[in-house]
């Protein structure tokens, strides 16, 4: 009888069930969805700037003038990012304090940037680069305005997390809500960057990325 419940047995079943609860925990699904989230935006951004690089290869491209506002507004978001990983890790730490007054500030900053990428336009608008004067202003406007726009949605899911920073809120979901913003804000903040530097191209450096988009389109064939 012995040998026959020896060879009866199934370990792997047994092993299973040895498997701490954890360890069988399913996937973050708002992790996930986020993910999935951030690659269909950066397939967006970059059709946009490859369409922006092309459009620039035209010689009706008219570069605009880079507003001095447009670093300092660079600058509150890098800090705004840089608060807000904080507040992640005060939260990993269990402090809920820390989490809550970087995370706050963290969004305060985040509006102080959209209002002045407001400004800006303000200031080209009456400088007289609207809209539909030169394609650059365009792609000047349209880039930064669905910059904007992805930002102001992580501002919703913003408020919706600053809602439950109360006294007795959960520490888990704080941790896990606040890492999402944080891979959001590191992830937007990462696209402005590129933006800015597009928008940070002289006539020079205009002219020389024409060049190379005319090489790769036109195989190098002058007057192409």
């Amino acid at each position: 009888m012995g040998l026959i419940r020896t060879l009866a047995a199934k370990p792997w079943v047994e092993a299973a069930e040895d498997i701490p609860a954890w360890g069988r925990l399913p996937l973050p699904t708002p992790r996930v969805g986020l993910l999935v989230f951030l690659a269909v935006v950066t397939v967006l951004f970059s059709l946009l700037v490859s369409a922006y690089l092309m459009r620039m290869a035209l010689g009706d491209w008219v570069p605009m003038p880079v507003p001095p506002l447009l670093w300092a507004n660079t600058l509150v978001l890098v800090l705004s990012c840089a608060v807000l990983h904080g507040a992640w890790a005060g939260a990993r730490r269990g402090r809920l304090a820390a989490a809550r007054t970087g995370f706050l500030a963290a969004g305060a900053g985040t509006a102080a940037f959209l209002v002045g990428q407001l400004v800006v336009w303000r200031q080209l608008d009456a400088a007289g680069f609207l809209v539909a004067t030169n394609p650059a202003n365009t792609f000047f406007y349209l880039l930064t305005a669905l910059h904007g726009l992805h930002l102001l949605g992580g501002l919703v899911a913003w408020g919706r997390t600053a809602i439950r920073l109360g006294p007795d809120a959960d520490l888990f979901r704080l941790r896990q809500s606040i890492g999402l913003c944080t891979v959001y804000w590191h992830f937007l903040l990462l696209v402005w960057v590129v933006l800015f530097a597009l928008l940070l191209a002289d006539d020079a450096g205009a002219a020389s990325m024409a060049e190379i988009i005319r090489s790769i389109c036109y195989g190098g064939r002058p007057g192409a």
